[in-house]
């Protein structure tokens, strides 16, 4: 293998322990960030990059407690500036201060209860306010996190070792698990193992060169193959090299996305726990009896095995 210490793709060379991989199988980079200081977080990509669920917790909580804030000035100011709401037994005037306040809050106005005087009808306005500010917001962060193109592309769960030519292949295959159209889609696969360098453990990349580095279309599936050449930095090694290097492939796949007509990445990872050896890919689509290309779009993942075969060469 050939050896390149300058180079690093922005995981770094030190080593201190065992990595457990460096993107995780959903394609987040397996980096957890401490030291952060307020000024650094940025609420709009926070909440544009939250889970939905996540999302509609927040904008729940948000709606709750600004009415909670505005029933408990109203209650301030006494209950009876609020008219039709002054008659309300002991237990009842926060219920009618609350939903008197997301009346005004969403700007619905029922009217059965109303403010009355400068200072109650000061806080309904301010309130008001609020609430046609908060709405849109929160209406533009909808659109946002809707409106933003993502790739969808499904890899396969295993990498494969399959016969290829005179030798051996490392493969893998992608689906467009979306009906938008991809196009112009290139790959890049790299290499991490760890290795003693100097007496101290350090990781190393080498760039795995592919068979097919772009495809122009991705209506159905593409199987990206690395051809194990004497060139290859995985010539001549088993699945016991690969686990004592602690192997793990990086995926970078880029694509142009017509819908939105922006480009779209996607990333994984396999590490050399999720290689089968000796297998070749079952094909995921067939044609129909009208002619048509059907495509299957669960069985990306689905190979079938083959001979043994014990190395790479």
């Amino acid at each position: 293998m050939q050896k390149n210490a300058s180079f690093d793709p922005g995981l770094t060379q030190q080593y201190t322990g065992a990595l457990k991989r460096a993107i995780d199988e959903n394609g987040d980079f397996n980096v957890r960030r401490t030291g952060a200081t307020l000024r650094d977080f940025h609420l709009y990509l926070f909440l544009i990059n939250v889970s939905w669920p996540v999302f509609a917790l927040i904008v729940m909580a948000a709606f709750i407690a600004v009415n909670l804030i505005f029933a408990s000035v109203y209650l301030a100011i006494g209950i009876e500036k609020l008219k039709a709401a002054d008659q309300a037994t002991s237990a009842a005037p926060f219920m009618y201060a609350f939903f008197f306040s997301t009346h005004t809050l969403t700007t619905v106005g029922y009217g059965n209860v109303y403010p009355s005087g400068v200072l109650a009808n000061t806080i309904s306005a301010l309130e008001a306010l609020t609430g046609l500010m908060g709405f849109a917001i929160a209406t533009g962060l909808f659109f946002g996190r809707f409106s933003r193109p993502s790739a969808r592309i499904g890899f396969s769960t295993k990498m494969l070792v399959a016969p290829y030519g005179d030798g051996t292949s490392l493969q893998f295959r992608i689906v467009n698990r979306r009906t938008n159209n991809l196009l112009e889609l290139t790959a890049r696969v790299l290499l991490m193992t760890v290795e003693s360098v100097d007496g101290r453990m350090q990781r190393r990349y080498a760039p795995i060169e592919v068979e097919r580095e772009q495809v122009l279309f991705l209506p159905l599936t593409w199987t990206v193959v690395h051809p194990i050449t004497p060139s290859s930095p995985l010539y001549g090694k088993t699945a016991g090299d690969l686990a004592a290097l602690q192997a793990e492939f990086l995926i970078l796949i880029k694509a142009f996305d017509d819908t939105f007509s922006q480009t779209v990445n996607a990333r994984n990872s396999y590490t050399h726990d999720q290689i089968v050896w000796g297998a070749k890919f079952k094909p995921a689509f067939e044609i129909a009896e009208s002619g048509d290309l059907r495509l299957e779009v669960d069985k990306v993942s689905v190979f079938e095995p083959l001979k043994t075969l014990q190395r790479l060469e």
